[in-house]
């Protein structure tokens, strides 16, 4: 059995201020490419991984040494199965580069298992299991639907502290729209090289001690995704959707991700001055990504050119449905 997950972009966290009742809270996008490609079979006892020779990343073959084998033990003891099972991973993509890698091996993991022994159940229930969705909901449920998705994050009582996904015990957070993206819109996707990722310990501080974020801030980045983003979208009014992603990098958890690696903001500027309606990043980066179509698709190679050979510059689009299983 194989599963394929989109990665996704989180384009957004809504509330990091908690004044409203609520705090996380969230916007993001599924991707048609790259994909997690995870092959399954059950075997007498254990857990095995081994990887296809074509997946070289040492960072990607790092992190699914430490997920699947994780997932995959969290569920077994979940459901009481009396069984092992072998994983072969076939494709994946870089760790802590904003395309939400963790959530979805650790969901496809649990999946591929709960198929095979043919359990039905949800995806945000395996996500609860495998310890998925604190913060974001995003990963779990573009899994799961694809397209544009909104979550509403979590109640106080619930949730009483400020912390990422992979500090967080809550459930994932509360789906409150999907929507189709508009299949005409391209997007391009540039990842500038780095020299550090943002994870663990060091998201942790993030939230700790700069939350709560001013409220003032939590209310502009609700109008725009209310009032702007989202019915750009609908209306497929592109180049105010652009606007409208660059508007909410000036505000809210965006703002305070550039106050503290401002690294970023002279690619994002660079492109938007070679004729890009707009640049956002997807959660701590280094992915950053804008909207295109055939009136400003010169961008691409605009781009490729800026970043060069110190980063990856590729086009993809949106994915307007979850997974898929193949046997």
């Amino acid at each position: 059995m194989i599963i394929k997950a989109p990665s996704r972009i989180h384009m957004s966290l809504i509330d990091l201020n908690g004044s409203y009742r609520r705090v996380d809270g969230g916007i993001g996008l599924a991707l048609a490419d790259p994909q997690f490609i995870l092959e399954a079979e059950q075997i007498d006892n254990g857990i095995e991984l081994e990887f296809l020779d074509t997946v070289d990343d040492t960072e990607a073959i790092e992190e699914c040494r430490e997920k699947i084998p994780d997932a995959a033990q969290k569920t077994i003891d979940h459901f009481n199965i009396d069984s092992g099972f072998k994983f072969t991973v076939h494709q994946t993509y870089p760790p802590h580069s904003g395309f939400g890698s963790g959530t979805q091996i650790a969901i496809s993991t649990a999946h591929l298992i709960t198929e095979i022994m043919g359990i039905e159940i949800e995806s945000h229930i395996l996500s609860s299991i495998v310890g998925r969705g604190g913060t974001s909901g995003i990963g779990t449920y573009t899994h799961d639907l694809g397209g544009f998705i909104v979550d509403g994050g979590h109640s106080k009582e619930e949730k009483p502290l400020f912390l990422p996904s992979g500090a967080s015990k809550a459930k994932p957070a509360t789906l409150i729209a999907r929507y189709d993206f508009p299949e005409e819109w391209k997007i391009l996707i540039a990842i500038p090289e780095i020299e550090k990722h943002m994870e663990g310990d060091d998201e942790v501080d993030v939230f700790q001690t700069y939350c709560p974020i001013p409220k003032e801030e939590v209310e502009q980045v609700s109008h725009l995704i209310l009032m702007n983003l989202v019915p750009f979208m609908i209306e497929k009014d592109i180049k105010n959707f652009g606007w409208a992603v660059s508007e909410l990098q000036k505000v809210g958890f965006n703002k305070l991700e550039h106050s503290l690696d401002a690294s970023y903001l002279p690619t994002m500027k660079a492109i938007e001055e070679l004729g890009a309606y707009g640049v956002g990043i997807s959660s701590f980066g280094p992915v950053l990504y804008t909207v295109f179509d055939e009136s400003n698709e010169f961008i691409v190679e605009k781009t490729k050119e800026l970043i060069g050979d110190k980063g990856t510059v590729f086009v993809t689009k949106a994915q307007n449905h979850g997974f898929t299983f193949e046997k």
